[in-house]
């Protein structure tokens, strides 16, 4: 059909109105793409300038050096080791196993440390690097910077780890560090980012953890150039960070090496503690263990073995250990009574043997009774009978207030893990604990450190410490700070009568130095270091009256695990009162026959400084002891290897 003139034009005018429609919306389109690109290009310049360079440049932490610890006389307890490691980066490394199976032929590797590397390498970002093996020897470093070039992704490092020189020696006081768990953070209100760092530790137990804000230090940066996978390529610049604080501590490291050794293979601990000032100079808890092995991962069979041994390596028993203190309480009974006014000096029980109450027999541990005695001598033959008597006159809550003035029963703050408050009970105590009221053979057993009575080697060294002074003398073991000292504020007086102390301490004289004291064969003969002190043995098992009837089975027939515990509390030098000590010897059946003895060889050796001389000692000991000293097994503080102090 042919189009007239007015199709054709119609057509063209509706072609010319299409073309200046989609020419308009064209021409609006490039307008708005032109102020989108104004606006990014020109408005939004500084802003995307910024998002670039922060996507270039990246800002990590930098470790800061961990503080050190050392003892009273500076040496070194706690410190840092150059440590050779070798490290993995995935994306650099291409075939990682191949590269892994070049490495172990290197350095020794077993299968599982190979299979745990390859598990975090590719657990972890590829350009993350991740730890193959640290604590390489000089050589094994060696052999891998020379092999680098056959080793791609595979960097030598060199940084610090934490090592123990020490480490038996001061395990439980010191403690360990290890890498920062879930459950450390989740402490903290606001962790430090620091500790969010890979395989980056802190302190777990000991001083190492309640002094971890000193010792850890402040974390500086570094702003590193990084390209499109996040590998870096370049350190822009550097702030380094504050190291962490050195700490001193009041621990004499010798008297604490000889302390651990003379407790050798027994489940005991020591205490020694300065009389004037509170200052520990010996906490030693035996048997120990290496704190070095949970710095570098300890293995399940090492961890089997501490977990596993009936003597608890990892125990702290100098602060964590709860006892019932035996007759080295006494001295709080017959203080309790004298300040009540419930007896005075001059006292005297009868003692038959034991002590009648309720259709009950409460014994002494002299089955035929030590006859009639004065204050004075019921502390130097340990008679329980007169603690039976005097405790009835001055009841448990006057008992108890005394303890605590003493030292028991309360937690005393130190820079330590698990410090036990112990259990200094009275009749709102009892009740609380067991909805029970208070009974008068409570009270007897309490009076010679039975029953509900529990106490540390600690505390028992607190209160042996209190009494030789007259004054509230608290244990301390941090002596500096950065080189600065940590002031000690004078302790107040016990506010207890001075005649009443003085009976205290020519009764615990008594004890070690006069004929039918419970620890005369431990006396030291040197006038000028003459030691005063008190036994304690501590049942841990109930004996029967049938039992009694036809004999009290020796301990030494017993499985160790039934025997009694072993105390010991004392000071020297009498006249001029220096140091304090306590002992504990877990199942160690007498306090004369166990504890006594390490106590006075400890505390000789703080004295004299050294080795206890042998002129200190009886005549007729001379031969045993000069043995005794001579097979010691001390551990070299270097090399942790034990020698006989004639081979030191």
């Amino acid at each position: 059909m042919r189009r007239t003139q007015k199709d054709v034009e119609d057509s063209a005018r509706t072609i010319t109105r299409r073309g200046l429609l989609m020419g308009g919306a064209m021409t609006a389109m490039v307008a708005a793409l032109g102020a989108r690109m104004r606006y990014l290009q020109i408005d939004q310049a500084e802003e995307f300038r910024l998002l670039a360079e922060e996507n270039r440049v990246s800002v990590e932490l930098i470790p800061p050096g961990r503080g050190l610890i050392q003892d009273r006389n500076g040496k070194l307890i706690a410190g840092n080791e150059q440590n050779y490691r070798v490290v993995i980066t995935r994306e650099d490394a291409g075939d990682v196993d191949r590269v892994m199976h070049r490495l172990a032929g290197l350095i020794p590797m077993t299968v599982e440390e190979m299979d745990a590397t390859l598990a975090d390498v590719k657990k972890n970002a590829a350009h993350i690097e991740v730890v193959v093996k640290d604590r390489l020897s000089w050589e094994e470093f060696s052999k891998v910077a020379i092999n680098a070039p056959a080793l791609p992704g595979v960097i030598p490092e060199v940084g610090l780890s934490r090592i123990y020189p020490r480490g038996y020696d001061f395990a439980h006081v010191v403690g360990y560090v290890g890498a920062v768990s879930q459950k450390d953070l989740d402490e903290q209100d606001d962790p430090d980012p620091i500790l969010r760092l890979p395989k980056f530790q802190i302190g777990k137990i000991g001083t190492e953890r309640w002094m971890e804000n000193t010792l850890r230090g402040r974390a500086g940066t570094r702003r590193v150039e990084k390209n499109a996978f996040g590998r870096v390529m370049r350190e822009l610049d550097r702030q380094e960070g504050t190291s962490g604080g050195d700490i001193r501590l009041t621990i004499d490291a010798d008297l604490q090496n000889f302390a651990q050794a003379r407790l050798g293979e027994e489940s005991a601990a020591v205490v020694v503690m300065d009389v004037r000032n509170g200052d520990l100079l010996c906490c030693a808890s035996a048997p120990s263990f290496n704190p070095n092995l949970f710095v570098r991962g300890i293995s399940h069979t090492d961890y089997a073995n501490l977990t596993g041994n009936d003597h608890r390596p990892l125990a702290n028993k100098a602060v964590s250990g709860a006892y019932p203190p035996g007759s080295t309480f006494k001295m709080v009974t017959a203080l309790a009574a004298l300040e009540a006014g419930s007896i005075d000096l001059g006292y005297k029980v009868r003692c038959p043997g034991y002590l009648e109450y309720g259709g009950r027999r409460f014994h002494c541990h002299s089955r035929g009774g030590h006859g009639t005695l004065s204050l004075t001598q019921s502390l130097q033959k340990s008679c329980d009978v007169y603690y039976y008597d005097i405790a009835q006159k001055v009841g448990i809550d006057k008992m108890a207030e005394m303890g605590r003035k003493l030292g028991l029963g309360v937690r005393h703050d130190l820079p330590m893990s698990a410090i036990t408050d112990g259990i200094m009970p009275d009749r709102a105590w009892k009740k609380g604990r067991y909805d029970q009221d208070w009974r008068i053979g409570d009270t007897i057993n309490a009076s010679i450190g039975q029953g509900y009575v529990l106490a540390s080697p600690m505390q028992l060294a607190v209160m042996t410490a209190r009494i030789a002074s007259g004054r509230a003398v608290e244990p301390r073991l941090v002596r500096m700070i950065d080189g600065k000292e940590v002031p000690i504020p004078e302790a107040p007086p016990l506010g207890l009568e001075e005649r009443h102390l003085a009976a205290m301490r020519q009764g615990m004289w008594d004890v070690v130095n006069s004929q039918g004291g419970t620890a005369r064969t431990n006396r030291i003969v040197d006038p000028t270091m003459v030691l005063a002190g008190k036994t304690g043995t501590s049942q841990v098992r109930n004996i029967s009256a049938a039992e009694r009837a036809r004999g009290v089975i020796r301990n030494d027939q017993l499985p160790w695990n039934r025997r009694d515990h072993a105390l010991y509390v004392g000071y020297a030098p009498y006249d001029n009162p220096r140091y304090a000590v306590s002992v504990i010897v877990e199942h160690g059946s007498g306090g004369s026959t166990a504890a006594a003895p390490i106590a006075r060889d400890v505390i000789l050796a703080a004295l004299t400084g050294g080795r206890p001389p042998l002129a200190a000692y009886p005549k007729d000991q001379h031969g045993r002891i000069e043995s005794m000293l001579k097979d010691l097994k001390l551990r070299d503080p270097e090399t942790g290897a034990i020698t006989t102090t004639d081979q030191a």
